[in-house]
């Protein structure tokens, strides 16, 4: 059999079969869950503050998500920047919230971390690491995110 007519043989049944698995592990379970996503590299943007995408960057406690980071302004006013992919299990749903002074967290499975990083709480069966933080660097209007 040559391979042309081997290929055909296995038709849809064989395609369906091979993509399935990977298409059941790239949905979402729930509108609350986000979906699993590789950590962002090489991170390096800018932001303009005057820009409409950074108008919620205007008051303490805003945020705005761009590239797989979120970026933050936090409570005292300073940039902070943090992967939008929690650590605990890579959803891409860490957030910046209001709360124990400002810290970042994943609605996911509940996972909390300082503004640097640092996981506040142990999530049942898993080992906690801590979330990536990026650089801000403020150069009049222009806000740069960078590794």
């Amino acid at each position: 059999m040559e391979r042309k007519q081997f290929l055909r043989s296995l038709g849809a049944g064989a395609a369906f079969a091979i993509t399935f698995p990977c298409l059941g592990s790239c949905s979402k379970d729930s509108e609350t869950e986000g979906i699993i996503v590789a950590q962002p590299t090489d991170v390096d943007f800018t932001i303009d503050l005057n820009s409409s995408e950074a108008a919620k960057l205007a008051n303490n406690g805003g945020f705005i998500l761009k590239n797989l980071v979120v970026v933050v302004k936090n409570l005292e006013g300073e940039f902070v920047a943090a992967t939008q992919i929690c650590s605990h299990e890579q959803y891409d749903q860490v957030r910046f919230i209001n709360q124990d002074g400002g810290i970042f967290y994943c609605d996911v499975h509940g996972s909390r971390f300082s503004q640097e990083g640092t996981p506040l709480n142990e999530i049942p069966n898993s080992i906690s690491k801590p979330l990536k933080i990026y650089n801000t660097a403020l150069e009049g209007t222009i806000l740069r995110v960078f590794e």
